[in-house]
């Protein structure tokens, strides 16, 4: 039978006990912190520049219906966030200047690792967005950021991901598809999200109070990704480097915020080809070792606009956004991607802080990724699906979620919610799949 983890019990609890007592107090509604002020001591150390975090995300996927494998379960992954931030202007007396510090971990099991996705091809999408790169501790962030010239030069160097800052995107969704920084869950190959770091710099220049444009270097080394490697800070294994250049624009439509964002990424490592080899010709049928490409490429576009607001909080209303990448076709699976939801924060009076979530995906696989699998079950011999070796053909897989934010207290939202999968990881054969979620949110 499938049991929370003890931490979770413990904070569903706690939230129940939770009173409008001062913020300053453990356990109180209104705190950011469910450990609160520690008698005044947070506050005093933020007041002389330095802040810690301590956050948990846990999220629970169960197949209800359909999938892969029919036989009903459940499963849970979690991340325990560790984080230090200091404003070095006020500690050292370093103009613009501060320091940012996290380390993370990860554990748990992903739903659609086995019941959803057919494993000899696996999937796209992830019912549970917080599992993933490995069950174990990382340095997920180290870097220092300087601003000149009154802050409009930003420059940030150290160990970070893209989509940190590149791509960006909120993550309150569970399934991936609607979960941060698309670009990296499309060619993860070379583009690393949190909590995998890799040393980068990046440079941004603010053109006006609402537009700036960005570029940066980010190391490529595949290394970065193995479990044992979480700490790593030597650059023995790198390939070359991913450079995106991204313009993001922040205007106020009839006073309500929005950003919108361009961007495009290469890669000058070599990227191996999904479908030819050396000669141009099916590497699966003459067997030859597939042919590389001298750098990989793409192209994201993104969208977030609040468009109703009520008169008494703007922080309540309705948000439209969309998302969408385009892939380079001679080296990646996934040829493009897009999405499109919205979000409602404040639907009722008695309720001003929770939120409801819907949006849909479609996610495309490249023809000649798909032309690759049919010819490797031809070489083989092989065009039964049910046969343990036959590699499935992979096309288009959609995804649909609807979740609603229960704000507990201000350290603490639980979303629970219900996603539909079509195609599951593209393949046809695999029935379409209903999971119930619960994704919880927790600051210490």
């Amino acid at each position: 039978m499938f049991q929370l983890p003890k931490t979770c019990y413990i904070g569903l609890a706690l939230s129940a006990l939770a009173t409008p007592a001062g913020a300053s107090e453990m356990f109180a509604s209104e705190s950011p912190w469910m450990l609160g002020d520690w008698g005044g001591t947070r506050s005093e150390l933020l007041e002389k520049g330095y802040a810690f975090t301590l956050g948990y995300t846990g999220e629970m996927g169960s197949n209800l219906h359909g999938g892969y494998d029919h036989d009903r379960t459940a499963r849970y992954s979690d991340q325990f966030t560790f984080g230090s931030h200091l404003d070095l202007e006020k500690i050292l007396g370093w103009h613009d200047s501060e320091f940012q510090l996290t380390i993370t971990e990860r554990h748990g099991d992903n739903i659609s690792n086995d019941r959803i996705n057919d494993p000899r091809v696996g999937g796209f999408t992830s019912a549970q967005e917080v599992w993933g790169r490995g069950e174990t501790w990382r340095l997920t962030q180290m870097w220092i950021k300087q601003k000149y010239f009154d802050g409009a030069l930003d420059v940030k160097f150290g160990r970070f991901g893209e989509g940190e800052d590149f791509n960006s995107f909120p993550c309150d969704f569970q399934n991936l598809a609607f979960c941060g920084s698309q670009v990296g869950n499309w060619v993860g190959g070379i583009w690393y999200n949190w909590p995998v770091s890799q040393w980068a710099l990046r440079v941004r220049y603010n053109l006006s109070d609402a537009l700036y444009a960005q570029v940066g270097v980010f190391e490529q080394n595949p290394s970065n990704l193995e479990s044992s490697n979480g700490f790593k800070l030597s650059g023995s294994g790198t390939q070359g480097a991913v450079m995106p250049i991204e313009l993001v624009w922040s205007p106020r439509v009839n006073g309500l915020k929005g950003e919108y964002r361009v961007g495009y990424y290469y890669s000058n490592a070599k990227a191996q080809d999904v479908l030819k080899d050396n000669n141009g010709q099916p590497a699966a049928l003459s067997d030859a070792t597939y042919r590389s490409s001298s750098s990989k490429h793409g192209v994201w576009l993104g969208a977030q606009q609040q468009v109703t607001s009520l008169a008494s909080d703007q922080s309540r209303g309705l948000s439209l956004f969309a998302n969408a990448t385009v892939h380079d076709k001679k080296t990646n699976a996934i040829d493009n991607y897009v999405q499109a939801g919205l979000v409602f924060k404040g639907p009722f009076d008695a309720r001003a802080k929770d939120d409801i979530g819907f949006a849909l995906a479609r996610v495309h696989v490249n023809p000649a990724y798909r032309k690759n699998a049919r010819l490797a079950n031809q070489a083989a011999g092989l065009d039964d699906y049910d046969n343990p070796g036959f590699l499935p053909v992979q096309d288009t897989e959609y995804s649909a979620e609807l979740y609603y934010g229960i704000h507990l207290a201000d350290w603490l939202t639980v979303r629970p919610n219900l996603q539909y999968i079509r195609h599951p990881g593209g393949v046809s054969q695999v029935d379409d799949a209903l999971v119930g979620g619960l994704k919880i949110q927790s600051s210490f």
